[in-house]
């Protein structure tokens, strides 16, 4: 097709219809083509308008791509445990700027070591009903994309309140006291204060390997915790993880490094949301706990189709303001409370605590469920844009370098088409082959569609 030269307003009309702003477009009827925002994508990149960085997902689904600008208020003087004294540690990837959750040790006597999962206390500076806490609510998560992060909470809120940012600062703390085979003899909820250290995974797992406190007793404790978990039917997935990194110049796909200690804060936050859950229920607070039903089919093994196979077989997580079992995580009580900078409904669960902690009146249980629907709303709408921009830049990597060939695994067969994973990309193809599931094939983009978000491939000999 040849194209004409557009007006700016023919241009604007449709950079519109491409993000979803608008149904129609006559522009694109006079031309013969589809009035649909992936015709108008694809229009704009021939036109060479828009280049192959641009992402419209976002815009069509509606999440919020402006910064939250409200201002913040500073901690207000309250009663608080100081656990100074206890040495703590943020883990995370490098690079990552909203530092919320931290690990700590303490040795009891009698054979019990408590655990100590100190989280930013949010809730301190987004009370219910205020500015902030109805913007994070509008939001419903932190938009994670490629090219940008997009906050649920002002970035001077990260600052005021990310653990290891300060010499102290302040938190709410979820504590279990474990026994040497991860049994919790008591958990409790308090307002602290905490001095923090800021490591990598790389870096904590160098001290693991040193054989340093307190990783060692972390990394016990998490293993002890996990194998009860699973004695309750909790279900690993382990499939290949990657970071996509994107700005106008290109892409970067590098695989996400899995040292144990990854594995060991996991547990630890679980820890902690399994806490957050039994406090609120031994105190009728009703908060936004995660629930999920068992899976539909056992699947044996640990090959990378029946790593395949299990996710498939797991039910998408609720959430409810009354407590029952969480089948993936093998809990009979479970809340996500770790993140509250980062997901809407972990903020409220603060808020509930908090309130209960301060001799408040909390949120009903049917305002709990109010705030499950709007957030869970919101927050759809964000984890689809991130999984929708991340193919598009992955599709970028690939086009950038059409030659490659890809080392895959095949992972499922539907009749004379086959799903093969490439385990270098986190990246999934359907074609056609007759080759079964688990066999090692190598395999050559044909075709890159970054509008319609499509690609074609075949099997080739490895050079």
């Amino acid at each position: 097709m040849t194209l004409p030269d557009l007006t700016p307003a023919q241009r604007t009309e449709l950079e519109l219809l491409a993000r979803g702003k608008q149904p129609k477009s006559r522009t694109m009827r006079d031309l013969n083509q589809p009035e649909t925002p992936e015709a108008a994508h694809a229009l704009l990149l021939r036109a060479g308008l828009w280049t192959d960085a641009r992402t419209p997902y976002a815009d069509r689904l509606g999440a919020a791509l402006n910064p939250v600008t409200h201002a913040v208020p500073p901690f207000h003087d309250e009663p608080r445990l100081d656990l100074t004294h206890l040495p703590a540690y943020a883990i995370d990837d490098e690079g990552n700027r909203d530092p919320d959750d931290a690990v700590a040790i303490e040795v009891l006597p009698g054979g019990l070591t408590r655990l100590w999962v100190h989280v930013a206390d949010v809730a301190a500076l987004v009370p219910e009903g205020s500015d902030l806490d109805l913007e994070a609510r509008a939001r419903g998560a932190t938009l994670y994309l490629p090219d940008q992060t997009i906050g649920m909470l002002p970035d001077a809120l990260i600052e005021q309140a990310g653990l290891g940012l300060h010499p102290t600062t302040p938190a709410l703390s979820f504590s279990l006291d474990l026994d040497e085979e991860g049994n919790a003899d008591a958990v409790d909820v308090q307002l602290t204060t905490v001095q923090v250290q800021r490591l990598t995974y790389t870096q904590a797992q160098a001290h693991l390997d040193a054989g340093k406190e307190p990783f060692v007793t972390l990394a016990r404790l998490a293993r002890a915790s996990r194998a009860l978990r699973e004695q309750e039917g909790a279900l690993s997935i382990d499939l290949p993880e990657v970071r996509v990194k994107a700005d106008e110049t290109g892409v970067a796909v590098t695989a996400l490094p899995r040292p144990e200690m990854r594995s060991v804060v996991q547990e630890c936050m679980t820890l902690a949301g399994w806490a957050a859950a039994i406090y609120a229920d031994d105190h009728a607070v009703p908060v936004p706990f995660a629930t999920q039903d068992p899976p539909h089919r056992e699947v044996h093994g640990d090959t990378l189709p029946a790593q395949w196979a299990r996710r498939k077989t797991l039910a998408r997580t609720r959430f409810q303001p009354a407590p029952g079992p969480h089948a993936g995580m093998g809990l009979d009580l479970y809340a996500q409370a770790t993140s509250p900078m980062r997901r809407y409904l972990d903020l409220v669960v603060h808020q509930q605590l908090r309130a209960h902690l301060a001799g408040r009146e909390p949120l009903s249980g049917k305002e709990v469920a109010a705030r499950v629907a709007q957030a869970q709303m919101n927050a759809d709408a964000t984890r689809q844009a991130e999984r929708l921009s991340r193919r598009h830049h992955t599709l970028r990597f690939i086009a950038a370098d059409p030659d490659r060939v890809w080392p895959a695994v095949v992972v499922d067969r539907r009749g004379p088409q086959a799903t093969l994973l490439i385990p270098e990309l986190a990246f999934d193809v359907t074609l056609s082959t007759p080759a079964a599931p688990g066999t090692a094939l190598h395999v050559q983009f044909t075709e890159v569609n970054l509008a319609a978000l499509s690609v074609r491939a075949r099997v080739v000999q490895p050079r």
